[in-house]
């Protein structure tokens, strides 16, 4: 996977969200963790929206989540890169 393109100095809060109101688990992976489809667990509201906040360089960063195992894409991203996998990564944009 390609690695963020990112500032070593400001850092700024980015909340990522998706409503998955059926799903058991929802995670966040990208380049700004691995990939670790793991290492960022969102949490759940109680009208089944899942939320993660993150701190993160200025720069741009590619993401996609992980729903109760599966990859998925995050329907609200307006822009995409392709990936090694044939399908399409979220970028977000962080300044």
């Amino acid at each position: 996977m390609p690695t963020a393109v990112k500032s070593t100095s400001a850092r700024k809060r980015v909340s990522f969200t998706l409503h998955a109101p059926d799903a058991q688990s929802v995670s966040l992976a990208g380049d700004f963790n691995g990939w670790d489809p793991t290492d960022k667990p969102m949490k759940r509201d109680a009208s089944g929206l899942w939320k993660a906040t993150l701190t993160l360089p200025v720069g741009e960063y590619q993401y996609r989540f992980v729903v109760d195992g599966d990859w998925a894409d995050d329907p609200l991203c307006d822009r995409r890169s392709p990936n090694e996998f044939g399908t399409l990564n979220c970028v977000r944009v962080v300044s």
